[in-house]
């Protein structure tokens, strides 16, 4: 019997480990780095207190899920997924507009991209991300950029 409990409690540790690493700060930060970096733009750094902002604001998202943004101080993205979509997903899926960037022109073509140019964006060295399972059984993601990014007429990097 106690031998089944050792399992059990293995298991479960095990579980909510991968389920934590699969949102941990190094997640979030090694998508947004490795994008910075194919531009030649310095990594993040993880804010404890855009952490606490971010999730201060996800938690009071948990009701509702909806795409509203906090109009903070701060840069901001925000996703929202379904199952078991992870932080480092949100981030991934942000990075699919990169294509949409024109550099040249300094401009989204063809569809938006405001979301790569602020995890891109030269000036913006601190991150904290925060991410919720709502009560529809979405999942809601947010980063906060310090200082914020999506400066009209000026460059990304």
């Amino acid at each position: 019997m106690r031998s089944l409990y050792l399992v059990i409690t293995t298991i479960f540790f095990i579980m909510i480990s991968t389920c934590l690493a699969q949102n941990s700060p190094k997640d979030f930060l090694e998508v947004h780095n490795q994008a910075r970096k194919e531009v030649g733009v310095g990594p993040l750094s993880w804010n404890k207190t855009l952490e606490a902002y971010a999730q201060n604001y996800a938690n009071g998202r948990v009701k509702d899920c909806q795409m509203e943004h906090s109009n903070g101080p701060y840069g901001e993205n925000l996703a929202e997924g379904y199952g078991d979509m992870k932080g480092s997903d949100a981030v991934k899926f942000w990075l699919t507009e990169k294509p949409n960037y024109n550099y040249e022109s300094n401009s989204c073509v063809n569809d938006e991209c405001g979301h790569y140019t602020q995890i891109v964006w030269r000036n913006s060295v601190y991150l904290g991300c925060a991410r919720v399972k709502c009560d529809n059984n979405w999942v809601f993601v947010i980063c906060n950029y310090s200082p914020p990014g999506n400066y009209m007429g000026e460059r990304p990097y």
